[in-house]
């Protein structure tokens, strides 16, 4: 049984498939092959980044809480039954951009993911319902 989170699982998937698609790019850029002078200099991941700051800027503050707090649960920061705690530190430590401080996580996806497991969802079937 899934524990009850503060966002919808669809919308963590979204972020998932987002942030998977923005690694890859990120991945293919860091290569030794500069003939197209590079994929961070003429700023083509800009379109991307955008999508997922924008959509995550949309969440509301509890959305975006539940979305930290389900990265920290996905690396093992906290417990699935410590996700209230999460959330709380969550908002007491929100200082920045919440879009800015995931997109800058190594692995983001990798913890949401985990983060969706550990709490009791099925994360490729939710993947998959938002594909």
């Amino acid at each position: 049984m899934a524990l009850e989170i503060e966002i919808a699982p669809e919308k963590v998937a979204h972020v998932i498939i987002k942030a998977r698609e923005y690694d890859a790019r990120i991945d293919a850029w860091n290569t030794d092959n500069d003939e197209d002078g590079g994929a961070e200099e003429n700023g083509s991941d800009n379109g991307l980044r955008d999508e997922i700051a924008g959509f995550i800027d949309a969440l509301n503050d509890d959305e975006q809480s539940a979305l930290v707090a389900l990265c920290w649960v996905g690396r093992g920061t906290y417990e699935p039954e410590d996700f209230k705690e999460a959330m709380e530190t969550a908002q007491a430590e929100r200082v920045n951009s919440v879009a800015d401080y995931l997109i800058g996580v190594p692995l983001l996806a990798d913890y949401l993911e985990e983060g969706l497991e550990r709490m009791g969802f099925n994360a490729e079937d939710v993947e998959s319902d938002v594909l």
